[in-house]
């Protein structure tokens, strides 16, 4: 796939560097764990996401979420089911960020104390390559794109 390139101007952004530009989106650790939540552990509701084992407060989920919808990374349904919950929803852009978040697994799995249970699945996503990212992107295209 081509990359696609937008044109942005300076007067958003510190620099037009390409890693300055993802760090302005990714730069907190609580935007990458509520990805990676909407990812493997399949929540897609507020409540949900609150549950992580990082603890992030509600204020701050809250507004990372809405920073996330204004990049274009998640998008947010009403519950038909439930009419007064949300469902959040990775678009494209945010499906994308999968093998960004595979390598810095691996990267923990090999210069941190990973907990060794919590380090198997990072593990088998390290060792199952491109085919197994590909696969995983097709799964989350099927779940979260309309």
């Amino acid at each position: 796939m081509q990359p696609v390139f937008k044109i942005k101007t300076m007067e958003n952004h510190k620099s037009l560097c390409p890693i300055n530009l993802a760090l302005e989106v990714f730069g907190d650790k609580w935007s990458l764990i509520i990805i990676r939540d909407m990812m493997f552990e399949k929540k897609r509701h507020f409540r949900e996401l609150l549950q992580s084992d990082e603890k992030i407060a509600s204020n701050i989920l809250t507004d990372r979420l809405a920073m996330l919808e204004r990049e274009g990374i998640i998008t947010k349904e009403s519950d038909p089911e439930h009419k007064q919950k949300i469902i959040y929803s990775l678009t494209l852009k945010g499906i994308d960020i999968l093998p960004v978040i595979i390598a810095m697994g691996s990267w923990s799995l090999k210069y941190q104390p990973v907990d060794p249970e919590k380090g198997k699945h990072a593990q088998q996503l390290a060792e199952g390559g491109f085919e197994l990212q590909e696969a995983i992107k097709m799964g989350l295209a099927e779940k979260h794109l309309k």
